[in-house]
């Protein structure tokens, strides 16, 4: 049985993986900042502005209601993006650090 050694100093220093690892962390930064912001506006805004947060937007519905549907519909919003971006730009790129790899070990 052969040995498999990964050499993962090399791997981090490849130009092609630092790229990656950059442009994901700050997808993944961005994405993370406006959702913490967005859950934690919900109990902020309850908690100081309680009387906006009551006032009725359609029929019984009030600001707190919709709200809330906003972050569900944000949520999956953050999914839909997160998941175009990776498989237009991110797996591409994978896939590309990868050859790279399977490259080095060949030769």
């Amino acid at each position: 049985m052969a040995e498999n050694r990964n050499d993962w100093a090399a791997l981090a220093s490849m130009p092609k993986f630092i790229k990656l690892h950059r442009k994901k962390k700050a997808f993944l930064l961005t994405l993370w900042c406006l959702s913490s912001i967005m859950f934690y506006l919900l109990p902020v805004c309850a908690g100081y502005a309680p009387e906006f947060m009551k006032a009725k937007l359609l029929g019984r519905l009030n600001v707190c209601y919709f709200f809330c549907l906003f972050e569900f519909a944000m949520i999956w919003a953050i999914a839909l993006i997160y998941t175009h971006r990776s498989n237009t730009y991110f797996d591409p790129l994978t896939k590309e650090v990868l050859a790279d790899i399977t490259k080095g070990e060949q030769a």
